[in-house]
């Protein structure tokens, strides 16, 4: 190891040539930067490959192996060194071009862009099975079209630098080699058991909205609909048990002589948001036939000031619309009331959480905790897309609601459940990335993303336990191949190939698929820092494969 860093450093040694002065300088900075990202990329490239195609070795022959491996290494960089000096010695005897100064180009610039144009090549027909799905490919193509303009990265230039680049590559050669030698045998994989914590919250919320209905039933309040448990612990997979967050939506309905409609909010927000606009019904029909209802829009404000509780315009809205942090406030309240009323209440420590925009809590008895969050929708006709009360980015007005597809997402997860085979661990690959990202700036979405789009286009037979290793790499490599591009589409939004049975509504399915990666194809720096926690990612997991912790 320590011969093949030595020979690493003094080819990069090799390599520098003497500054020139003025614009000279920053092209050459230029160029080194574009052989330091095509470098990054065939390594993380070469460290799949690794995983691949020695992790199911037995210890002791990985290691006879990785001697085999370090020897002809050995011998490949030796041969490039030599290529290399004969290069330089002939460009030391090459005639002035005529203004002075020898020509500049070397071995290396003519040579090097074909090799990692082979090596590319090759490492994208290797890793179809991991890229197969539309998106991907679309953006492999335009990768390579677009090759140098991706490669242009911002990194500093300096001696400093090259010894902070040398000591990541030594640092990516040992993951390498540590993922590479790991047999089936010592794979330890957390458990984290979700059931209990989703059937606990699932059966108290439901108990709540029951208490709701029956306290608000002649008042104007929304009206709470059965909760929809949603997000990772519903979905089946959550990073670990302790920090798992059981999230539920409680859809709302107007109340009588209310109704909802839907306002496109076009502010310039990253996530498409709505307002919520309540508007009055004329009851009178309703009043003629006996009913203990007085119509707001034709009866006097004193008589129904006296008469009647207030409308929901006097109460939760502000303006014309429904406002979020109202509607929490209001919710954790009664929530506050109904919790009393419960069996539960005896058994179980109840400690509230700050929410602005929902209703969150802690539930906990002897050494067993679980944290539970409410969320609020509207939804959208009778599709399985709502306008939500999430918690959003600071400075978003409080009557606005952002389009969520949480509930089509979870709905998408038990559709596959009901149909891949018993022992399918496609929760498991993700419930493992997600663990590792702990601490690393990608966000577990985007592995979610990842996941489903390889579900709608790998086999769900082959997701078994025995397909484990082939499915990680799938996601690792469809995940770089997204990284190095800048691309990823929202799997739900535009995607005609969504399970039908899952209602959506017309405008969402023919709609152009947001890029979940469009943040990184406009900047070079965030795109060189997604690429960096891409490697952070890979040794995070050797430590989860190999201690499970």
């Amino acid at each position: 190891m320590v011969a093949i860093t030595f020979l690493l450093l003094l080819l990069q040694g090799l390599i520098q040539y003497p500054r020139q002065a003025g614009d000279g300088l920053d092209e050459a900075t230029r160029e080194r930067m574009q052989q330091r990202a095509q470098y990054l990329h065939q390594e993380m490239a070469r460290l799949l490959q690794e995983l691949e195609h020695k992790s199911l070795e037995q210890s002791h022959r990985a290691w006879g192996a990785l001697l085999v491996w370090h020897f002809w290494a050995l011998l490949g960089v030796l041969v490039v060194l030599l290529a290399l000096g004969f290069g330089l010695w002939k460009m030391g005897r090459r005639p002035d071009n005529g203004s002075g100064q020898k020509e500049s180009s070397s071995s290396y610039d003519t040579v090097a862009p074909k090799e990692v144009e082979g090596q590319k090549s090759s490492v994208e027909e290797e890793s179809n099975d991991g890229c197969e799905a539309g998106s991907c490919v679309a953006a492999k193509e335009e990768e390579v079209s677009n090759g140098e303009n991706r490669e242009e990265v911002n990194a500093a230039a300096g001696h400093e630098a090259h010894r902070q680049d040398a000591k990541e590559e030594d640092n990516e050669q040992n993951a390498k080699r540590s993922l590479g030698s790991l047999s089936e045998e010592l794979i330890q994989l957390p458990v984290v058991e979700l059931e209990k914590g989703c059937s606990l919250v699932s059966h108290l919320v439901g108990k709540l909205t029951h208490i709701f209905g029956q306290g608000l039933s002649d008042t104007f309040y929304p009206v709470p609909q059965e909760a929809i448990g949603v997000g990772s612990a519903f979905e089946g997979w959550s990073p670990r048990a302790e920090d798992a967050v059981y999230s539920v939506l409680v859809p709302l309905s107007p109340p009588r002589g209310h109704t909802f409609q839907l306002e496109l909010d076009t502010a310039g927000m990253p996530q498409r948001t709505f307002r919520v606009r309540v508007e009055l019904l004329c009851t009178c029909t309703r009043e003629q036939l006996g009913q203990d209802v007085l119509c707001f829009l034709h009866h006097p404000e004193e008589e129904l000031r006296r008469k009647q509780e207030p409308s929901l315009l006097h109460t939760l809205c502000t303006g014309s619309y429904l406002d979020v942090e109202k509607t929490a406030h209001w919710f954790c309240r009664f929530v506050r009331v109904a919790w009393l009323l419960l069996p539960e209440s005896r058994r179980w420590c109840f400690k509230w959480q700050p929410s602005r925009r929902g209703c969150k809590f802690q539930l906990s008895k002897d050494q067993e905790s679980f944290t539970a969050e409410v969320v609020f929708g509207v939804r959208r006709g009778d599709s399985d897309i709502f306008v939500g009360s999430q918690p959003a980015q600071g400075g978003t007005p409080s009557t606005a609601w952002l389009e969520t597809c949480a509930v089509a997402e979870a709905k998408f997860f038990q559709h596959i459940s009901r149909q891949a085979p018993q022992d399918s661990w496609h929760c498991t690959c993700l419930q493992l990335l997600s663990r590792s990202l702990l601490g690393v700036g990608l966000s577990s979405y985007t592995l979610k993303t990842v996941l489903m789009h390889l579900l709608s286009t790998v086999p769900l037979t082959r997701w078994r336990r025995r397909h484990f290793r082939q499915r990680l790499l799938d996601i690792l490599e469809f995940l770089h191949c997204c990284l190095q591009t800048g691309r990823l589409k929202h799997f739900v939004i535009g995607n005609q190939r969504f399970p039908p049975e899952i209602s959506l509504p017309s405008d969402l399915r023919l709609a152009e698929a947001p890029n979940l990666l469009q943040h990184l194809a406009s900047d070079q720096e965030a795109h060189l820092r997604a690429v960096q926690e891409y490697m952070c990612l890979l040794h995070s997991l050797k430590q989860q494969l190999i201690h499970g912790r």
